[in-house]
């Protein structure tokens, strides 16, 4: 696969699939739809839960897969972006509760996958909800809420389930910590090594707001410098910002990044009500201009993006080919 896999990234953009919150927020689901019968009797309440539907309703995570599959993606993500037992832990769900949110999300993408040609999966690590490199006490800047130790073994439990329910590539998305990121990537390769398996590893970042930094601080090129060390197939940026707020920081990857670049931008910004409304043919205008100067290899959507997005994004990326790489990803 993973030969395959580079040697389409050579010759075209990859596409990358759109919003799966957005997706399901379509659907009217309730709390029942979350517990299903494997969690009928849990103790908290589940709804909202989203990484659970791949076990309790795995008939709308296959089918949000198919529609962005159809609009043109060559990726899509798995629905585990909060399948650490860190972030499960908020829900009082278990160790092997976990394991089968990100085997059975990665199962399903990949029999939605086999459904068409050449298509791939990426298993989604999220951030977490806790950072390694801030304290959540402003009276204790000292503290912290979680170690490096406990995110690796968190992160490599992830990868395991992920691994085995059959992904193509692992994609650790939404940076805003890179010593969180560190954590996942040191735990990706921990898992390789010792089961000698060697998967394309993407990293994805997000800049938080108008100054260009991540949560942690760290301007764009230092986040790359943290984090090159490592063997990736990309690099890129996701959520937080629109296509066009994106742009300064994917010329700086573009210019000094090994390695791929990918962009995932949210549908613009939010209006006053949180939502995101940019329409797919504005945000495609938008990333016509990254195209032209060949600043990315892959590139999808992140809050707002639906599969109507991706489309308008696939079509036009069909037409450009992918920034060249100075040094062999």
């Amino acid at each position: 696969m993973s030969s395959n896999f580079h040697k389409i990234a050579q010759n075209k953009i990859l596409i990358l699939d759109g919003a799966m919150g957005t997706m399901i927020q379509r659907h009217p689901l309730e709390e029942e739809d979350f517990r299903g019968e494997r969690f009928k009797n849990h103790q908290q309440p589940l709804k909202g839960n989203n990484d659970l539907l791949s076990i309790t309703r795995p008939e709308i995570i296959k089918a949000i897969h198919r529609q962005y599959f159809e609009a043109g993606a060559d990726i899509v993500e798995t629905n585990t972006f909060s399948g650490t037992t860190i972030a499960q832990d908020d829900y009082g769900l278990n160790a092997d509760d976990v394991y089968q949110i990100n085997y059975q999300s990665a199962k399903i993408a990949k029999e939605v996958a086999a459904e068409f040609e050449n298509k791939f999966v990426a298993g989604s690590i999220g951030p977490t909800n806790r950072t390694a490199s801030l304290s959540p006490d402003v009276n204790n800047p000292g503290f912290r809420a979680v170690s490096f130790d406990e995110l690796k073994d968190a992160y490599k439990f992830q990868v395991k389930g992920l691994i085995d329910g059959g992904v193509d590539i692992l994609l650790v998305e939404t940076v805003f910590d890179t010593l969180n990121a560190k954590a996942a990537l040191f735990a990706i390769q921990e898992y390789y090594y010792e089961n000698d398996i060697q998967l394309p590893i993407m990293v994805s970042g997000t800049i938080t707001d108008a100054s260009g930094r991540t949560l942690s601080g760290q301007t764009t090129e230092a986040f790359l410098i943290s984090v090159e060390h490592a063997p990736l197939f990309s690099i890129g940026l996701n959520c937080a910002l629109g296509a066009k707020q994106l742009r300064p920081y994917l010329q700086i990857l573009a210019k000094n990044a090994p390695f791929c670049v990918s962009a995932h931008p949210n549908a613009g910004l939010p209006n006053e009500f949180g939502q995101y409304d940019e329409s797919p043919e504005a945000m495609a205008a938008q990333i016509k201009v990254f195209l032209e100067e060949n600043l990315l290899n892959v590139v999808g959507g992140c809050c707002g993006t639906t599969p109507e997005h991706i489309k308008a994004i696939a079509d036009l990326a069909a037409n450009y080919k992918p920034r060249h790489l100075s040094v062999e990803a």
